[in-house]
């Protein structure tokens, strides 16, 4: 009789600890209880006309979003070009030309706007929630690829001799009219890059129809540039060198988003040459994004 009573009394036991673990009250509401993953809400407070609610199974409930959220892989494909604000008259010995040749000037600098491509490769982009998910900062970490198509015979060399000057040689980089046609001429200057951006969205920022508009400014460290030729004379060259490109680049950068399309932007407002020419690049074009 001592064991059944014994029996009965730990069996009691187990089923009122089961029932304090499924069951939870709600302290922030009386009238709401949570037995296991069922929320039930109690209306009409005691008594007769009081009835049970169930609102439904609690792992389904709304959860709180984060405020920061992360984009990997985002691809821009774009076009580079740049407004030439060279004084011509004064680049020192920079451009070497052939004796009693026409000066260096604009022309020489012109570019094939189809084929001068900007391609944007961005690691990972973040956005911080500011206001509401509305105002948002965002910023990333990505490479910035220009490739900038000539339309002349120009060619980039870091030293060495000088064209046209009977063995005399120089210390230092130098552009020179070359002897042939290219086919293929183009300076290719690639930079790692960070953004940082102030986001304004009209909707959520995830919704597919949303409106959102961001501008800021970038700084970029140029890793490699080249100067890519392909001739029938030559076949395919690629010469790397220091070129006398400035290590950073400072930007003005933009991007709008009208539903699942974004387009971005770029200006930078000082010149990417460190003496002689001044070049200030810009970029546009479509962002790929999830």
């Amino acid at each position: 009789m001592k064991r059944l009573t014994l029996l009965l009394a730990t069996v009691i036991f187990c089923i009122s600890a089961s029932a304090q673990t499924d069951t939870t009250y709600l302290p922030q509401k009386s009238d709401t209880m949570r037995i296991g993953n069922i929320i039930i809400i109690k209306r009409g407070g005691k008594g007769k006309g009081s009835r049970e609610i169930k609102v439904g199974n609690a792992e389904n409930q709304p959860k709180k979003h984060s405020r920061i959220t992360t984009n990997w892989g985002i691809v821009d494909i774009g076009f580079a070009n740049y407004s030439d604000q060279t004084n011509y008259a004064n680049t020192g010995n920079y451009l070497v030309n052939r004796p009693g040749a026409q000066a260096f000037g604009k022309d020489d600098f012109k570019l094939r706007t189809g084929k001068s491509i900007n391609v944007n490769i961005w690691f990972f982009m973040q956005r911080l929630s500011l206001i509401k998910q509305n105002v948002n900062l965002k910023y990333g970490l990505g490479l910035e690829l220009n490739n900038y198509r000539y339309k002349s015979n120009i060619s980039y060399k870091e030293n060495g001799v000088i064209p046209y000057s009977n063995g005399v040689q120089t210390s230092g980089a130098f552009i020179f009219r070359d002897s042939i046609g290219f086919t293929k001429n183009k300076l290719a200057a690639d930079y790692l890059t960070i953004p940082v951006m102030l986001n304004f969205a009209a909707n959520h920022p995830n919704s597919k129809n949303g409106f959102s508009v961001s501008f800021g400014v970038s700084a970029g460290y140029l890793y490699s540039q080249r100067n890519k030729q392909r001739s029938g004379e030559r076949g395919k060259e690629r010469n790397k060198g220091d070129y006398d490109l400035e290590k950073f680049k400072f930007s003005y950068v933009a991007e709008l988003g009208l539903g699942p399309v974004k387009l971005y932007g770029s200006y930078t407002p000082k010149s990417i040459y460190e003496h002689s020419l001044d070049i200030r690049p810009f970029n546009f074009g479509f962002r790929l994004s999830n």
